[in-house]
């Protein structure tokens, strides 16, 4: 019997082995799993954060945009915001210069013309401050950007394209051309 007992025992005792090695093979494969399941999240995690980044980043960058936009919007309103106004006072130096053209010349010492005269150089002076500045290209090459040509003119003694003779002063207010100025150009003989 003591045979049997011990057979018995050593059954017991090997089938007690196989149910540890299979409860330690099942743990092994579960931590495995787990780590399969946890690198897979963690892929997963690392994907969801690139894409976050990339939203945040893209969201950073229209803000600099929308920010540099709005700067350049206020920097040109405060610029450009006399453009009417200068607009209108131009016509005014227009008229006080054919004041002058048209008072005789041999009438220096008339009050009139000198009250004109000094009314119009204080009225340039005062738009050359807000940088309203004259376009006078008498003798310069036709700009188009510039110019507008009211007629062409044959002058074999001028090169083509250049302006003979101003009719109308133009004007720019800070480098944005507020009228152009009227020429008459010269062209080839």
């Amino acid at each position: 019997m003591s045979d049997q007992t011990n057979k018995a025992q050593q059954e017991v005792e090997q089938e007690e082995l196989l149910n540890e090695a299979d409860a330690a093979i099942a743990e092994e494969v579960l931590e495995g799993m787990v780590e399969e399941e946890a690198s897979d999240e963690l892929v997963k995690a690392r994907e969801e954060a690139a894409q976050y980044k990339e939203v945040a980043l893209r969201a950073q960058a229209e803000t600099q945009n929308i920010r540099r936009r709005a700067e350049q919007d206020v920097e040109k309103a405060h610029k450009f915001a006399l453009e009417k106004f200068a607009k209108s006072v131009i016509t005014v130096a227009d008229n006080l210069e054919r004041a002058l053209s048209s008072a005789a010349e041999g009438s220096e010492n008339d009050p009139m013309r000198e009250g004109v005269e000094l009314t119009y150089k204080d009225l340039v002076e005062t738009l050359a401050r807000f940088e309203v500045v004259a376009v006078d290209p008498q003798g310069e090459p036709f700009n188009p950007e510039l110019h507008q040509a009211m007629t062409m003119v044959p002058n074999p003694n001028m090169e083509p394209n250049t302006v003979m003779d101003v009719v109308q002063k133009g004007y720019t207010l800070n480098g944005r051309l507020l009228r152009p100025a009227m020429v008459v150009v010269s062209s080839a003989a």
